[in-house]
């Protein structure tokens, strides 16, 4: 499945839009919690942990909005936006929602 960014991808016709997909992935409170108990993992102002978790949260986002867009009978999805919230009581806990358009390359 290709996956862009952009409108488009370059070379490639769209023959087809089969709609907006999106995947999501939430890490709770505990995650956090664990991460600063590892406190000692911030090297340089970054916190590998940290890093680890929001990467495995995207891996989990992206693997979500190609499953639904498969299920619509897409090969590409075009227009893909990231977004990070925080979210919960007192900010416990952190979202990264992958969203894109679903379409058919002829």
């Amino acid at each position: 499945m290709l996956l862009s960014t952009t409108p488009t991808i370059e070379g490639k016709t769209i023959s087809d839009y089969k709609g907006v997909v999106v995947g999501e992935a939430i890490l709770g409170a505990n995650i956090f919690r664990d991460m600063f108990a590892n406190i000692r993992d911030i090297v340089g102002g970054r916190s590998g942990a940290y890093e680890k978790e929001m990467a495995n949260a995207r891996t989990i986002a992206f693997e979500e909005i190609q499953t639904r867009a498969t299920e619509l009978g897409a090969n590409a999805i075009v227009g893909i936006d990231i977004d990070y919230e925080v979210i919960g009581k007192d900010g416990s806990m952190m979202m990264v929602s992958v969203s894109g358009t679903a379409v058919t390359l002829g």
